[in-house]
């Protein structure tokens, strides 16, 4: 059992704050993977942090596990938080999430590839090409650091 497992039976559904990453990859033509989740929105991959774990060691991790690629330097974009990124989970569980986004060129390995849980598609886009269906953080990241 995780740690968020371990915090809600002692804390059940009301709300925390969690705090996760994203990783805004970005391939040699300039396109930024993206990978469709179960709620059917497009984002960059990401999840929350693990005990002890540093935000470069979660976003190498979360995007090993997402999309099957190995990546290397990170450059940090922003920090996202706020009401903007309450949610409520279909099981009752509320957070407030403070997303740590990072951005890298630096793709070491591994083959691109669905995790089939988390990530049900992965695909890199254009800017100009990007799916209708954002998730509201992958909407402020283009906003606010790809200037569209």
């Amino acid at each position: 059992m995780g740690y968020i497992e371990e915090l809600r039976k002692i804390v059940g559904t009301r709300p925390l704050i969690l705090a996760g990453v994203g990783v805004a990859i970005i391939d040699d033509y300039g396109r930024v993977l993206l990978q469709k989740r179960r709620d059917g929105l497009w984002g960059v991959p990401g999840g929350l942090l693990e005990l002890g774990e540093s935000t470069e060691e979660a976003a190498r991790r979360e995007v090993l596990e997402e999309t099957g690629l190995e990546i290397g330097e990170l450059e940090l974009i922003d920090v996202f938080s706020g009401q903007k990124y309450f949610v409520r989970l279909p099981n009752g569980d509320q957070y407030y999430s403070v997303t740590v986004v990072y951005r890298t060129h630096d793709i070491r390995g591994g083959e691109l590839r669905e995790d089939g849980e988390e990530s049900l598609e992965v695909k890199f886009f254009f800017l100009h090409e990007l799916p209708n269906e954002l998730s509201p953080l992958f909407q402020d990241l283009v906003e606010h650091y790809f200037g569209s």
